[in-house]
Parts: C-alpha cells; sequence; structure tokens
C-alpha cells in the first residue's frame, strides 16, 4: 500500500515538474518573439511647466514654454510634442528685447531636421507688432522659412482684417512675406499691420 502511494506521489510531482519546464520554455519563446517586433515609438521623456531654450554662438534663438512636453528619442526621426498647446518665442539679433512669438493648440518638433509644425488656432506676432491667425503652421528652421496653405488672417492697424484663403510663405523673421493666389490690388508689405496691445 505505502509502495503504491510512493508511485503516484512521484509520478504527481515528474507530471508537475515537466508542466513548470513546458509553461516556462513557452514563455521564453513568447518573448523572443515580441522582441523582434519591438515598438519605440514612446515617450523617453514627460516633462511638466517645460520651457526650452535653444543658443546660437550664445544669443538665444528660441524660448519655448509648454504646459506638458513629450519626447521620443529611440526612433529614426527623434521629435518632441506638446499636445496641450505650446508658445514659442523666436528672437532678432537686430531686435533681441522684442522677440515674437507663434501660440498654438498643439507643437511638434522634429530635433534633427529643426522642422516645427503648429496646429490649432495659430496665432503669430512678429517683433515688427504684424499679427497673422490660421489654423497650421510649418517652420524650416535650417531654411528659414515660415509657410502655411490654410486661410491666413492678417489683422490692420486700423482693426480691419485682411483675409487670404490660399495660404502664405514668410521669412521666419518677417521681414518677407507674400500670400498665395490672392485676388484684389493690395501691396501688404507696404501696410502697418496693427501693433500688440500691452
Amino acid at each position: 500500500m505505502n509502495f503504491i502511494s510512493n508511485i503516484n506521489f512521484k509520478n504527481i510531482a515528474y507530471l508537475f515538474s515537466c508542466a513548470i519546464f513546458f509553461i516556462f520554455t513557452s514563455c521564453e519563446e513568447d518573448l523572443t518573439k515580441m522582441d523582434g517586433n519591438d515598438n519605440k515609438n514612446f515617450p523617453t521623456r514627460i516633462i511638466h511647466n517645460a520651457k526650452i531654450i535653444q543658443r546660437d554662438s550664445g544669443f538665444i534663438t528660441l524660448k519655448a514654454t509648454a504646459p506638458i512636453i513629450e519626447v521620443y528619442e529611440l526612433i529614426d526621426s527623434p521629435y518632441t510634442v506638446a499636445k496641450k498647446g505650446m508658445k514659442i518665442e523666436f528672437f532678432d539679433k537686430k531686435n533681441p528685447k522684442k522677440p515674437g512669438n507663434i501660440t498654438a493648440k498643439y507643437a511638434k518638433m522634429y530635433d534633427y531636421k529643426k522642422f516645427y509644425e503648429a496646429r490649432g488656432d495659430v496665432r503669430i506676432l512678429t517683433s515688427e507688432g504684424q499679427r497673422f491667425a490660421t489654423q497650421s503652421v510649418f517652420w524650416d528652421q535650417k531654411k528659414n522659412r515660415i509657410y502655411t496653405r490654410d486661410t491666413v488672417y492678417a489683422t490692420m492697424e486700423d482693426g480691419s482684417t485682411l483675409v487670404h484663403a490660399n495660404g502664405m510663405t514668410a521669412k521666419d523673421d518677417f521681414s518677407e512675406y507674400k500670400f498665395f493666389k490672392n485676388s484684389g490690388d493690395l501691396d501688404v508689405s507696404s501696410a502697418k499691420m496693427a501693433q500688440p496691445r500691452p
């Protein structure tokens, strides 16, 4: 009777150890399969109440603030995104005490390309006091160009607003800009734009 109970106990122990071996082996295989298809598009850093300063030879060229910033660094084209909005101040060496700025509800910055996009209620105020409003803006910092294909509203000094339905392109300091395919005769370059309110 003791001999039979010992055999049953040994059989149960043997079956249990075999089951554990197969469980670990199958888990190990699943882990190696997962490593091959690893998704690296997740934020490596999340910064709350973020402040970014960019310099060129000691001169501050850009300041950016955002409630939250997510930095994606483990992919081929690293980028930074501000899903809850961002304000970017850009500085001109000719007039460093009076920066222009861009505000938007969403912003994305491609670090190596120095390419920025802003979307959602985009407002631009130049250092000269020119004001533009649109829904999206793209800024190629390497080429010093800002452009959009969305409708642009430009507010004049007397409070009137000019509507440019086909977008615009500009130097990033807004020393030159032009609107696409507009009808009518208007020399915007000589018009005085509205000054910012204190």
